[in-house]
């Protein structure tokens, strides 16, 4: 015996959501949460190897690498896609200039001798230049077909 006094409950219930039509999934926006796993991913990897250690990410601006690559995400799960536009270009700007800027630094103290960019400085600011692709994709390009 079923009870069909409960809404929700039953065969009602399944073949209403098998007729539920989704939006697919812009290709910004597949972008912007690769960017955002690149991002997050290398921001605690180090970023600076040398012979005595390893510099982590973590420690430096490998953090707000990490809170970039989390405003990203916001702008990777909303469904507008201007705004995500706009979080994905602060996220871009965060990734490249932070790691840059560590390397520009590195040259001038120390020069060329005895380190060498870590996996987490080259993961992070591919990551940012990925995000600036998703960026330029998600606020140029047309929404995508819903009908298809």
């Amino acid at each position: 015996m079923r009870d069909r006094g409960h809404a929700g409950y039953g065969r009602g219930m399944a073949s209403t959501a098998a007729n539920r039509v989704r939006r697919p999934v812009h290709p910004g926006r597949k972008r912007l949460a690769l960017a955002v796993a690149m991002v997050a991913f290398g921001s605690f990897l180090p970023w600076v190897q040398t012979a005595v250690g390893n510099l982590s990410g973590g420690n430096g601006p490998g953090l707000w690498t990490f809170y970039g690559a989390m405003f990203g995400l916001a702008g990777a799960l909303l469904p507008m896609r201007r705004l995500g536009a706009f979080q994905a270009t602060v996220l871009s700007v965060v990734a490249v200039v932070l790691p840059a800027w560590q390397m520009v630094r590195m040259l001038r103290l120390v020069g060329t001798e005895g380190w060498l960019p870590g996996p987490g400085a080259v993961l992070v600011l591919g990551g940012g230049v990925l995000a600036g692709v998703a960026a330029w994709q998600l606020w140029h390009a047309p929404a995508a077909d819903p009908a298809a």
